[in-house]
C-alpha cells in the first residue's frame, strides 16, 4: 500500500509538470513570435548573392573560383548590430600582390590552374594585334555584372542600405567605365564603351547575355581590338566583416584592381587562344605594377572563359569591392586606365 500510494504521489506531480510547461511553451509562443522581420539583420545578402554569381557562372562556363579570388580572410572581434543600423564592419586593407605563387619581373599571379606558365616567354610573345589612332573604335569597355555598385560614404562599417547593386549608372560599373572611356579617348584610342545592362533583372545568365553583346558590337566594330569585362569584386571575412582593399597614391585611396584570366584547362574546351589573351594580361599587369606599385592584386588565373574565347585581347578586370567608395573606384579605374594607354602605346 504504501508503494501504491507513492506512485500515485509521483504521478500527481509529473502530470503537474507536463501541464507547467506546455503553458510557458504557449506564452513564448504569443511573447516572442519569429518572423523573416526578426531575423533579417542576421542574414547574410552577400552570400546569396555569390551563390547567385557562383550559379550563373557555372551555366555559362565561365566560372570565377570564388576559393581563390573572392575568399580574403579576415577576422574581427566586432559583432554585427541587430538594430537595423550597422549590420557589419569594413576593414580597409592593402592585399598584396607579392605573396604570389607565380612571380617574375613585377608580375604576380596566383596561379589556381594546376599547370605551369612560363611567364617570361609569354611577355615576350608578340601579339597578333596592334593598336591604330586612325578614330576608328579600337577599345570596347562593357560589363557582364553591370549594376555591381560601390559605398557613397566613407565608413567602418556598413548598413542595410549599402546596396551591393544600383541600377543607378552614376554609381555603378558604368561610372568606372566612363572612367576607364575618358582616358583611352584623352590619349586618342577609339572606345566603345556599351552600357548595356546584363545583370537585371536577372543576374543568372549574365555571362550567357554579355556574350551576345560583345559579338554583337565585334560585328558592327570590326576595327575592336580590344575587350575589357569590368566588374567590381567581394570580400569578406568572419562576422560579416567586408574588406575595402585599398593602395596609397599621391597620398589618397585608390581602390585596388585585379585583372582575372581564363584559361582551356580543367576541362575547358573552346578556348585555343588563352595564352594570347594572357599574355596581353601579364603585360598590363606589368604595366600597372611599374607605373603604379600595389595598385593591381596578384593576377588571378583559373580555368574558365569569361568570355574571353570570343577574341584576342579580351580581359576581365575587377576595380575594388563592394565597400570601396565610387570615389575609391574611379580613383583606381583612373590609374589602371592611364597604365592601359601606356600598355596600347607599345603596341602600334
Amino acid at each position: 500500500m504504501k508503494f501504491k500510494g507513492y506512485f500515485l504521489i509521483f504521478c500527481v506531480l509529473l502530470a503537474g509538470i507536463y501541464t507547467a510547461s506546455q503553458g510557458f511553451l504557449s506564452y513564448m509562443t504569443l511573447a516572442l513570435p519569429v518572423t523573416s522581420e526578426s531575423i533579417a539583420p542576421f542574414l547574410d545578402t552577400e552570400s546569396v548573392v555569390k551563390n547567385e554569381a557562383t550559379t550563373d557562372k557555372n551555366d555559362d562556363k565561365n566560372n570565377k573560383d570564388n576559393s581563390s579570388s573572392k575568399k580574403e580572410t579576415v577576422t574581427s572581434s566586432k559583432p554585427a548590430s541587430t538594430d537595423g543600423q550597422a549590420i557589419g564592419v569594413v576593414t580597409e586593407k592593402f592585399i598584396s600582390p607579392y605573396t604570389a605563387n607565380t612571380k617574375y619581373n613585377k608580375v604576380y599571379v596566383k596561379n589556381n590552374i594546376g599547370t605551369n606558365i612560363n611567364v617570361s616567354s609569354l611577355l615576350q610573345k608578340k601579339s597578333s594585334f596592334k593598336i591604330q589612332k586612325n578614330g576608328k573604335p579600337q577599345v570596347l569597355i562593357m560589363h557582364t555584372h553591370t549594376t555591381e555598385s560601390f559605398m557613397m560614404e566613407d565608413r567602418d562599417y556598413y548598413t542595410k542600405d549599402d546596396a551591393a547593386r544600383s541600377r543607378d549608372k552614376n554609381k555603378n560599373m558604368i561610372a568606372v567605365g566612363n572612367v576607364f572611356e575618358q582616358e583611352l579617348t584623352a590619349a586618342g584610342i577609339g572606345v566603345i564603351h556599351d552600357t548595356t545592362v546584363h545583370d537585371y533583372p536577372a543576374y543568372t545568365g549574365s555571362y550567357t547575355r554579355s556574350a551576345a553583346t560583345v559579338k554583337a558590337d565585334l560585328k558592327a566594330y570590326p576595327s575592336i581590338k580590344v575587350v575589357i569585362d569590368i566588374h567590381r569584386d567581394s570580400i569578406t571575412g568572419n562576422n560579416k566583416e567586408k574588406v575595402r582593399p585599398v593602395v596609397k597614391i599621391d597620398g589618397k585611396n585608390a581602390a585596388q584592381v585585379m585583372l582575372v584570366m581564363g584559361s582551356q584547362t580543367g576541362g575547358i574546351t573552346g578556348y585555343p587562344n588563352w595564352k594570347e589573351n594572357l599574355s596581353f594580361a601579364l603585360k598590363y599587369q606589368q604595366k600597372l605594377e611599374v607605373a603604379y606599385p600595389g595598385l593591381a592584386r596578384a593576377l588571378t588565373l583559373n580555368s574558365g572563359k569569361y568570355n574571353q574565347n570570343l577574341t584576342v585581347g579580351s580581359i576581365l578586370l575587377e576595380v575594388g569591392t563592394e565597400v570601396n567608395t565610387l570615389d575609391e573606384a574611379k580613383r583606381g579605374a583612373k590609374y589602371a586606365a592611364k597604365a592601359l594607354v601606356s600598355l596600347l602605346n607599345t603596341m602600334k
